[in-house]
């Protein structure tokens, strides 16, 4: 008896769902009514996995909703559901097609099912993610305010005032959003305990890498993106690049080395010995990174807090 594979396209407003094997195409809207449809129809036909694109953020309601009906759902890159449909000889772009593709991705390729994050774990993510918004208005603003006109400098700093007021109330709320839940304080204490890991590079941590301390030391790297990758053909040996993965953590990893090459003996001593070996700058850093990630990895899984 062959399995039941759907893939669901979504847009702003609307739900595209395709079905296989029926090979039958369906559209509700993007609402809780449509959604409610959704799950009628999965609780028919029972698949083996539900696969939609990540968007953004828009597939979230969905993707939980469904999950919470126990339904295995894997939310994919749209690179890979695109070379997988230029793979196919599929070119057109449509979504009743992308429904369709990304019901046949699933057939095919069985991606894992992800875990999706608790309530408190995305509101986490949201506040996180709303504070680096507001730092990056912030250096724009004041960019802006070193090279505007006479006219346009009260206008400037009035709003460079309230960001930074803004700003200042929503770190609180995030500071008090994780002394409210004692376990992820606990992750944040044990994250913290690193020299050169701070409040910022710890909140980073939590809410964009839930995965941190659940995976082995080469999947942790390559989810964040700091793993090598190979570029070999025939007798040639190309150089080891790395790629993809989570930029946002892949950032603060980068700041937290920054701090690490003055203040962390561990990460220092490695960095040095790279540079000795005539590594280029840029291939150290990468290293450091994923050692300072694979570090975090096993101090999370073991519950310890760093020692030397």
């Amino acid at each position: 008896m062959s399995q039941n594979y759907v893939g669901v396209d979504i847009s702003q407003s609307t739900l595209h769902v395709h079905h296989f094997p029926k090979d039958k195409g369906f559209t509700f809207p993007y609402n809780d009514k449509g959604i409610t449809k959704l799950i009628d129809c999965c609780q028919q036909w029972q698949p083996a996995l539900i696969v939609m694109e990540a968007t953004g953020g828009l597939e979230r309601q969905a993707a939980n909703l469904l999950s919470a009906e126990l339904f295995p759902v894997a939310i994919v890159n749209p690179r890979q559901v695109r070379d997988f449909a230029k793979a196919r000889g599929i070119l057109s772009k449509t979504d009743e097609l992308d429904a369709r593709v990304l019901a046949d991705f699933a057939k095919t390729m069985k991606p894992a099912p992800r875990s999706i994050k608790s309530t408190q774990l995305q509101e986490l993510t949201e506040l996180v993610t709303r504070s680096k918004q507001l730092t990056k208005m912030l250096t724009m603003e004041r960019n802006r305010l070193s090279r505007s006109s006479l006219g346009c400098k009260e206008s400037i700093r009035k709003h460079i005032e309230w960001l930074d007021q803004e700003q200042k109330r929503l770190s609180q709320c995030i500071t008090e959003f994780m002394d409210s839940n004692e376990e992820l304080a606990e992750k944040m204490e044990l994250l913290m305990s690193v020299p050169c890991v701070g409040k910022v590079v710890a909140q980073t941590l939590v809410s964009q890498l839930p995965e941190l301390g659940q995976l082995n030391r080469k999947e942790i790297a390559s989810l964040v993106g700091v793993a090598p990758h190979n570029c070999d053909s025939g007798t040639m040996r190309g150089k080891r690049k790395v790629w993809g993965g989570r930029s946002e953590v892949r950032s603060m990893l980068y700041m937290a080395c920054v701090s690490a090459l003055r203040y962390n003996p561990v990460i220092k001593d490695f960095y040095k010995r790279l540079r000795e070996k005539e590594k280029p700058v840029k291939v150290a850093m990468v290293a450091c990174m994923r050692k300072l990630l694979t570090i975090l990895n096993a101090m999370v899984r073991a519950n310890a807090p760093w020692h030397t």
